[in-house]
């Protein structure tokens, strides 16, 4: 059996364990018995494990498609002729903004925009937006400009430099910063909860208050085996698009 199929198995047993684990209730009562056979309470009943899930991938899935979407026209913009001069403050600003703690970025939103799911998607959004730039940026000034060249000089237009050339040939290493800026926000959303948002966060922060060990390893599983699954997804997307780092030798 080789190293990749040794892997595949892997990766399917860990996702059909997350899934038992999260849908099958009998199964999760199982798992927590055998790790916490002194603790009472095991299941959390205020809300099921299933409807925390599908409340931290909205607010994962929004806060990413929209950090996605405006780093990638940040990254543009700043690459083309009439944004350069805006490329150092653009990741500046980024970097500026990842340095802000959760925390502090959920206490300035929750004024203006109240509690619960909003601020929460804003404050990932800002925490996601870094990777995405940076990656953008990296990946279109990693293009030969060579190959930029032979394209102006086929005749095309800069827009059609830019979506035929550039992009293509940057994909990979946009892809993998939209991947680490999804994986970010899937450990980060659990602080949701500290504002009514919902949430994996919701049952970690019960487990905390109550001192319910079974509560905490609850969601930070479900959260932890959710990041490895998107992982894995978004690995598969880049071995799509070329590789910069591949040469062929003649």
């Amino acid at each position: 059996m080789t190293a990749t199929s040794v892997r595949k198995i892997t990766q399917l047993t860990v996702l059909v364990l997350l899934l038992l684990f999260v849908y099958v209730l009998e199964f999760r009562l199982g798992v927590l018995r055998v790790l916490f056979p002194l603790q009472r309470e095991l299941i959390y009943q205020r809300v099921t494990l299933p409807t925390l899930v599908v409340q931290h991938m909205q607010m994962v899935t929004i806060s990413s498609m929209a950090a996605t979407v405006v780093g990638l026209l940040i990254g543009v913009a700043v690459t083309r002729r009439a944004g350069r001069d805006f490329l150092p403050p653009a990741r500046d600003l980024s970097s500026f903004a990842q340095t802000f703690p959760p925390a502090a970025v959920l206490a300035l939103a929750f004024p203006v925009l109240g509690f619960g799911f909003r601020p929460t998607v804003a404050a990932l959004f800002v925490f996601g937006l870094l990777p995405v730039i940076n990656n953008t940026i990296s990946g279109i000034e990693s293009v030969d400009s060579r190959i930029v060249e032979a394209s102006v000089g086929q005749g095309m237009t800069p827009s059609q430099v830019l979506f035929r050339t550039e992009l293509p040939l940057s994909a990979r290493v946009i892809v993998a910063g939209i991947r680490t800026s999804v994986i970010i926000n899937i450990g980060t959303a659990t602080i949701g909860s500290t504002i009514g948002a919902g949430g994996l966060g919701t049952v970690i922060i019960a487990g905390l208050v109550r001192n319910n060990t079974a509560f905490v390893l609850t969601g930070a599983i479900t959260a932890a085996g959710i990041a490895l699954a998107v992982d894995w997804v978004f690995e598969r997307i880049e071995k799509l698009f070329y590789d910069p780092r591949e040469r062929v030798s003649t």
